[in-house]
């Protein structure tokens, strides 16, 4: 099994969206059997939190499931996961804080090469929910063809 953790601040907001949108881009495949995916925040604030409304609403409006609750990433999720995919440079910069394992840290932007910015912006505060689901989607495709290519699926 292929595993992919999404990164982000807070775990309610960027990375259940791109956790969500990236399995159902997977199961689209049909390669739900070999690829799986989870997310978790850097910070502690939002454990155990559903995600933002924004982010909810969103996934709903666009018929994309979602029902996993925040977490904290882990020092062992580096040698648990195959690809850990962050949301933008502090998020990469706390993820490689915690040391080296076997998953290859990115940012998830870096396979979205027709995106014009290079970071997904937090919509916590000021919302663009919008904004930040169409990256995170061109991400996914992104990340979930390179995958594809790697491991000959």
């Amino acid at each position: 099994m292929i595993r992919v953790l999404f990164v982000c601040l807070g775990n309610i907001c960027r990375s259940p969206m791109a956790e969500a949108v990236f399995m159902h881009l997977v199961r689209e495949a049909g390669l739900e059997n070999k690829i799986e995916a989870d997310s978790a925040g850097t910070g502690s604030w939002h454990i155990d939190s559903v995600p933002h409304p924004g982010t909810l609403g969103i996934l709903e409006a666009k018929g994309i499931p979602y029902e996993g609750l925040g977490r904290q990433i882990k020092r062992d999720d580096l040698d648990k996961f195959d690809y850990i995919v962050t949301m933008d440079d502090e998020n990469l910069r706390n993820v490689r804080r915690l040391g080296k394992g076997r998953a290859k840290v990115a940012p998830l932007l870096d396979y979205a090469p027709h995106a014009e910015i290079r970071e997904v912006p937090d919509p916590y505060f000021d919302g663009g929910f919008d904004v930040v689901y169409h990256l995170v989607h061109e991400g996914a495709v992104g990340l979930l063809a390179a995958i594809r290519q790697e491991h000959g699926l």
